[in-house]
């Protein structure tokens, strides 16, 4: 007895399977593996795909892209002063971890990483060679912020980046949270260089973590959110700063006043062309600071 051949439809992507299924938008047939569930019926898997090229990427209140909220930007920067630290106990040995002094003996030692990278106008070393910023170690603004003395010291400072960062990414986004970080831990490593003895070494990101507690402020006050929880936590910083011995006052103090430009740039700017503005808001503040450092350099040369 023949058989006839059967007209019953078969999915577009797998002709072996038959189906009474049909993409709702190019009415192609599909099988129940292929379907997508729509708003009214299915959806083929090239109707989706070719439909979510005309929808935008979400994105938060201030631009940025929610990939903030994996955290990516906070999990670097801890990355890198971790490495700076293991690299600081390899030259340094144990005590460039703890037991090296201040702070009850907490701190590490100084060790040729910190040396090598801190904050220093223009000095002397003991072997007679002439270091320092004025000296053409410019990186040193930029190291100064990834560098700890032990690891009481990283582990104060990258508790406010697991926080604090991490809000701040989740609000920012990644590349503008970097912005703000790096435009605060650079200004707060120049005032270091402009208002400190020139002689005087100092390193640490504190002067970035300060400018993530002036930015939480801002950017909740942005939002119409209360920042009142943050605010202890800035006046404790303070008492700290102008409490403890060889702190340096002008890192902190700087960090805390680059943060809130840069968090101000970034925060207030509105639509059209807010990522313009926010980068030529962002791109003044750098070009004062660097006013600042080329004033200081000027005047230890001359």
């Amino acid at each position: 007895m023949n058989e006839a051949p059967s007209t019953a439809p078969v999915c577009y992507r797998h002709p072996s399977r038959e189906t009474q299924l049909a993409c709702t938008r190019c009415e192609r047939p599909i099988c129940v593996k292929c379907r997508i569930d729509a708003a009214v019926g299915f959806q083929c898997p090239e109707c989706v795909k070719q439909g979510n090229k005309g929808v935008r990427s979400a994105r938060t209140a201030f631009g940025g892209g929610r990939v903030g909220q994996l955290g990516y930007a906070c999990q670097a920067i801890i990355a890198i002063n971790l490495l700076f630290l293991t690299a600081s106990a390899i030259f340094g040995g144990p005590r460039a971890i703890v037991g090296g002094g201040g702070w009850f003996g907490l701190l590490g030692i100084s060790t040729p990483v910190t040396e090598w990278g801190e904050v220093l106008g223009y000095a002397y070393y003991p072997n007679g060679e002439l270091h320092g910023v004025a000296h053409g170690e410019w990186y040193r603004l930029i190291t100064a912020m990834f560098i700890n003395y032990g690891a009481v010291h990283m582990l104060l400072n990258m508790s406010l980046v697991a926080t604090l960062g991490r809000y701040l990414e989740r609000q920012l986004g990644p590349l503008r949270f970097l912005a703000l970080y790096l435009i605060a831990g650079f200004g707060g490593n120049v005032a270091a260089y402009v208002f400190q003895a020139q002689n005087q070494g100092s390193a640490g990101a504190s002067t970035a973590t300060y400018g993530l507690v002036i930015a939480v402020i801002v950017i909740n006050r942005r939002l119409s959110l209360d920042a009142g929880p943050v605010i202890p936590l800035l006046v404790t910083n303070l008492i700290f700063t102008f409490s403890v011995p060889n702190i340096s006052v002008a890192g902190h103090l700087g960090g805390l006043a680059a943060g809130a430009a840069a968090a101000a740039v970034l925060a207030y700017p509105k639509l059209p062309r807010r990522g313009l503005k926010q980068g030529l808001g962002c791109a003044l503040v750098l070009v004062i600071i660097l006013a600042a450092t080329v004033a200081r350099t000027y005047y230890l040369l001359n």
